[in-house]
């Protein structure tokens, strides 16, 4: 099985893209929590709060830990994100996702370039500091020394540039 994390600013396209791909290569995709999560909350996230969405993504993770099957499973968002958030929300990271972290989980990463147009929601806060936090997750997944691709292009060529970096990945 392939672990595919998907990540990128706000408004990348993260979700459609993770979608799609579980769609193409018939496997399964796990949504983002966080954003599930924040939404419900009719508040402001605290640190307790990330803290929760952190615990609830490696619980997601876990599930798929020793599986076999499907071949492909999309992580729409993944850790570095929450950790990133946590570093810039709260000044610190939590040692049990740090901790978490140092444990190799994902076989390919995806990072959304951010070249679509920002769309506004409640849930989002960040439209004018995505470049800042695309250059922060690629730094991250780079730490990781795992293969990683950017993905950009609008629709359905954002999709088949999606499909040609795992095409390639699957080849190395």
């Amino acid at each position: 099985m392939y672990k595919i994390a998907i990540l990128g600013p706000e408004s990348t396209g993260k979700s459609e893209l993770a979608k799609a791909l579980a769609t193409y290569y018939k496997g399964e995709w796990v949504p983002e929590y966080a954003r599930e999560y924040v939404e419900k909350l009719g508040r402001k996230y605290t640190y307790d709060d990330v803290c929760h969405i952190a615990a609830t993504q490696l619980k997601e993770i876990d599930l798929f830990k020793n599986k076999t099957q499907p071949d492909f499973v999309f992580f729409d968002t993944e850790l570095i994100i929450t950790k990133i958030w946590f570093e810039y929300c709260f000044g610190e990271v939590p040692q049990f996702l740090t901790n978490a972290m140092e444990k190799p989980v994902f076989d390919f990463y995806m990072l959304c370039d951010y070249d679509l147009e920002w769309i506004p929601d409640p849930v989002r806060e960040h439209g004018d500091d995505r470049a800042y936090f695309f250059n922060l997750y690629k730094t991250e997944i780079e730490k990781t020394q795992r293969p990683f691709a950017i993905v950009s292009g609008t629709g359905e060529e954002r999709v088949l540039n999606a499909i040609k970096a795992i095409e390639n990945y699957l080849k190395r």
